[in-house]
Order: C-alpha cells, then structure tokens, then sequence
C-alpha cells in the first residue's frame, strides 16, 4: 500500500507540522483501495468514505479537484459512475511509497551512502531548485553544495526519481563510505534536521499512542472505527519516512524517538489493518 502525499509526488511537504487536509486522506484511500480496481475510485465511495472521518462532501470535492489540477487523478466514468483513476505518475509514486513506508528495517553504517552530485548551469536555475526539492522530498540531507546524502538503499528510487523528472543529465550518483574526518553523528546531525524529526515523531505518538491503548482495551471488534483509526494512522505516518530516510541507528541521538514510533505504527497495523481493508472494500463496492 503506500503513499507520500500529493504535490511534488505524491509527498508533499507543506503540511508535515499540520493536521493531515482532506487530499492528504483521499491518497491513503487511493494507496489502500484503488489498485485493485485499476487505480479507480468512484467519487461516491470517496465521499462515503471520507464521511467516516468526518470530512463533508463540498471538501472531499475540492480536494479531488485539486488533485485533477496536480495531475494526481485523472476524471473517468465507468459503468455510469463518475470517478477518479491514478495517473501514471500517481500509481508509480504509489508503488514506490510502499517500500518507504513499510521498511521496517534501518539503514547500518556497513551499508554505506549514497551521494548526489549536481551541477545545473545558471541558466537553467528551475533545474536546480526542481533537483533540491526531489533530493529533499526523497530523504536526502545537504553535505556540501551541489552534494547531497542519504543511505544506499535509496539509490533505486531516487534513479528512477530524477529519470522520471528529466533530471540525471544533471546528476551523478556514487556509492560512499565515510573514511574521515569528523565524528560522523555530529554530521549527521548538521546534514539532517534531527530537532524538527524529533518533535514530529513526538506529536505522531502523543496521537496515536491512546489510539494503541484503546484498542488493547476492547473486547470486540468494529471495523467501522479501525477503518477511521488506520486512515488517520497511516495518513500521519506516510509523511515520516519521507524526513527520516531510515538512518542508522548508531548515528541517531540514544533511544532515538523515531524508533519508538516506527513501534506504535507498526504494532497498530498489525492490529487494525485486516479490520480497515475489510470495512474499505465493503463501503467501496457498496
């Protein structure tokens, strides 16, 4: 399943401080429900849906429109329904954002880096600035200017990434490690914006922390309430892995938070996840 957010990709970085906006929850539906309907979702079902969670049909509406105009979704009829298809670019930032958000393992200092170098000439400065704001949305931290960072195991996506937006004839990609100088965590943490990583994974837990609670609580199951309970929960999640690229462990300030709430998310999937798709499909098909 997946998901980055709408925008840039689908991993928009406007609203990672924020609540979660009524687009933002119409492409966790589209990741968790559309697939196996050919990227298609009709605009009732969406509406129905989005109802659950307390989101009025005028905004579910204009965020369907908004996606339109980012050429997220693309307007289709089938069988008299009006709805939305994924667009190429969509389904693809999809499949690949179902690798980031559920890798549950971390990057080890053994594995190694991956470096991005650019140069874009001065005349062709949108370039750069499209460069900077791929590399970022990717996960990449700043090492130098024009030399960007993150660990190997991105090297696919961000391959298929800057293919994808016609940008590798301005880019070089390498395989690193780092010999010296320097403490390397200390680097890190000028490369990476460890302070801004640390109070979003702290506000990810503070809501979804009780919600784990809560359901240890119960003694029965309803689908209707995980379904909303996993929504919210992977819509907050999916913006995460997209700042914290997975770094290494040793690298990381001790009891690192992010680990903690890679915990809560992971444990509230495996609890909610089979009853969500459950009542999903049946509010789809219905």
């Amino acid at each position: 399943m997946a998901t980055g957010s709408d925008g840039a990709g689908l991993a928009d970085a406007e609203s990672y401080a924020t609540a979660a906006q009524p687009r933002q929850f119409i492409v966790t539906l589209y990741g968790l429900f559309s697939r196996a309907r050919g990227g298609w979702l009709s605009v009732a079902s969406l509406v129905r849906m989005l109802g659950e969670l307390d989101i009025d049909e005028p905004a579910v509406r204009s965020s369907i429109s908004r996606l339109k105009r980012r050429d997220v979704l693309l307007a289709q009829r089938r069988e008299g329904s009006a709805g939305y298809a994924l667009s190429p670019s969509g389904l693809a930032i999809l499949d690949e954002g179902d690798h980031r958000i559920f890798r549950r393992k971390r990057a080890t200092l053994a594995d190694g880096w991956l470096l991005a170098v650019f140069s874009v000439p001065e005349s062709e400065r949108h370039r750069r600035h499209l460069l900077r704001t791929q590399l970022s949305r990717l996960g990449f931290g700043t090492a130098a200017p024009g030399v960007w960072i993150a660990p190997a195991h991105l090297h696919e996506p961000t391959a298929e990434l800057l293919r994808s937006q016609d940008l590798h004839g301005y880019a070089d990609l390498f395989r690193a490690d780092h010999l010296a100088f320097g403490d390397l965590a200390g680097k890190v943490r000028q490369w990476w914006d460890l302070e801004q990583l640390e109070a979003l994974y702290s506000a990810f837990l503070t809501e979804h922390g009780p919600v784990l609670e809560r359901w240890r609580r119960k003694r029965s199951v309803d689908q209707r309430l995980a379904f909303a309970d996993y929504v919210r929960l992977l819509t907050d999640w999916r913006r995460l892995p997209y700042l914290d690229p997975g770094l290494p462990e040793e690298l990381l300030p001790p009891e690192w938070i992010g680990i903690r709430a890679a915990d809560l998310f992971f444990s509230l999937q495996d609890r909610l996840e089979g009853d969500a798709r459950a009542h999903g499909a049946r509010v789809v098909s219905g």
